[in-house]
């Protein structure tokens, strides 16, 4: 019975950690920048420089601000890549997503990410 209980707390520490290293100011922290953090949103600025590479990372769904734009090369688990060109100015929703993503131009590249958190149901009357 020891054995289970401790089995199942190693688990759900193991899990724990493996949730937190997906979370993109966590293994980014030289280039995000959390602004605001609270019970409906996180916003960050990330700012990647060219040739920079970030680690892998989740977000939930988000909205985009392009502050400074460039081209961006997106890596998700399975292997596929995507390309992008960002432009000052744009906005783009995004589906939760896991990813790296690479500056694959000569500019930096300078975004306000919007995560937004899930809310919780509202009952009817």
């Amino acid at each position: 019975m020891r054995k289970s209980l401790l089995m199942i707390a190693c688990l759900m520490l193991v899990s724990a950690v493996s949730l937190r290293a997906q979370d993109a100011a966590a293994v980014n922290p030289k280039t995000i920048h959390v602004t605001l953090d609270n019970e409906h949103v996180r916003v960050f600025e990330a700012t990647l420089t060219p040739a920079w590479k970030e680690n892998q990372h989740s977000h939930p769904t988000s909205i985009v601000y392009v502050i400074a734009g460039g081209k961006v090369r997106n890596h998700l688990p399975n292997g596929t890549t995507s390309e992008s060109t960002y432009t000052a100015g744009q906005t783009v929703y995004r589906d939760p997503v896991t990813h790296w993503a690479e500056n694959i131009g000569r500019t930096t590249i300078r975004l306000v990410v919007v995560e937004l958190k899930p809310q919780p149901s509202v009952g009817t009357h």
